[in-house]
Parts: structure tokens; C-alpha cells; sequence
């Protein structure tokens, strides 16, 4: 048999066809022309917009974001050194009481913890309720190129100062 007789061509479609004409199918109405078998070919990409906008976008938030990991740098470094200088600060206020020395006037001077340098002051005020002074340290500390300070103060009573140094009146 050749292979244009009728019943070959019968044969040949039913291979080529993936459906049978039964169920529906129509496998040269499927196939159409030559090439239109083929599906349509859309290629996955962005366009030139959906690029730009990205862009943009990033343009924008990675500045913001740069900062935000900047301050959220020095809030840290700010707030390790500010626990430093509470502790400075209270030594100071507290060696001041036990030696007695608060009461000549505005002390100063600097403390070095680890590789920073505090620098303190230590003043006295007197108090407007009772015969007591107010004692405050100041500790100054710089972190990033800004300067800060922590204050504490406390009360010291200075007939505690005469009887301790045995000049009881």
C-alpha cells in the first residue's frame, strides 16, 4: 500500500493527532498552517518602566536605610557610654562624700574606662529647704563626634563634714 491511500492517511493522523476525532478533536482545524502549531512565544521580562520604578525605589530606600542602621549605631555606642559615665559619675559623687572634698569648690578632672576618656565636674549648691548642699557630677563623654553628658547629684549634709573631720562646734 502506498502511502497516499486513504487508509494510511486515516492511520498517520491518528498517530499525529493527539486527540481523537470523537472526543471533540479536530487535528487539522488544531494544527492550522504551518507554524501555527507552535504556541504563541511571549518572552519573561521586565520593561524598561517596571525597571525604572525599581530603580527608583531603591534609590530611595537604601538612603534610608543607611541611616537608620547609623543612628540605630549610635544610639548603641550613646547608650554603652552613658551606663560608663552613670558609674564615673556615682564614684565620683561617692568618693566625694567619704574624703570630704566637695565642699571646697567645683572639682574636675578625667576618668579613662577601657579606651574612652570621661571628663567630670563636680559642683556643690546649697539647698533651699534645709542646711544641706547639693552635690552634682556632671560627666561629659563624646560618641561619634557629638558630645554628651550625664548628670547625678545627691544631698550631703555638712554638719556630717565638721564632725568627721573632729571639728564638732
Amino acid at each position: 500500500m502506498k502511502s497516499g491511500t486513504p487508509t494510511n492517511k486515516g492511520r498517520d493522523a491518528a498517530l499525529r493527532c493527539p486527540r481523537p476525532r470523537a472526543a471533540g478533536g479536530n487535528c487539522a482545524a488544531e494544527r492550522g498552517a504551518v507554524g501555527a502549531a507552535r504556541r504563541p512565544h511571549h518572552e519573561s521580562a521586565f520593561t524598561l518602566a517596571e525597571v525604572l520604578a525599581a530603580l527608583l525605589f531603591l534609590a530611595i530606600v537604601i538612603p534610608a536605610a543607611v541611616e537608620a542602621l547609623h543612628l540605630a549605631s549610635l544610639a548603641g555606642v550613646v547608650a554603652a557610654r552613658k551606663g560608663v559615665a552613670a558609674r564615673v559619675a556615682d564614684r565620683i559623687l561617692n568618693e566625694s562624700i567619704v574624703l570630704t572634698n566637695w565642699n571646697t569648690g567645683t572639682l574636675n578632672g578625667t576618668v579613662t574606662e577601657g579606651a574612652q576618656e570621661f571628663r567630670w565636674t563636680l559642683t556643690s549648691q546649697n539647698w533651699p529647704v534645709d542646711a544641706m548642699e547639693l552635690l552634682t557630677a556632671e560627666v561629659k563623654y563624646s560618641a561619634q563626634g557629638r558630645d554628651f553628658s550625664v548628670k547625678l547629684s545627691t544631698l550631703a549634709n555638712p554638719q556630717t563634714l565638721t564632725t568627721t573631720m573632729g571639728l564638732h562646734q
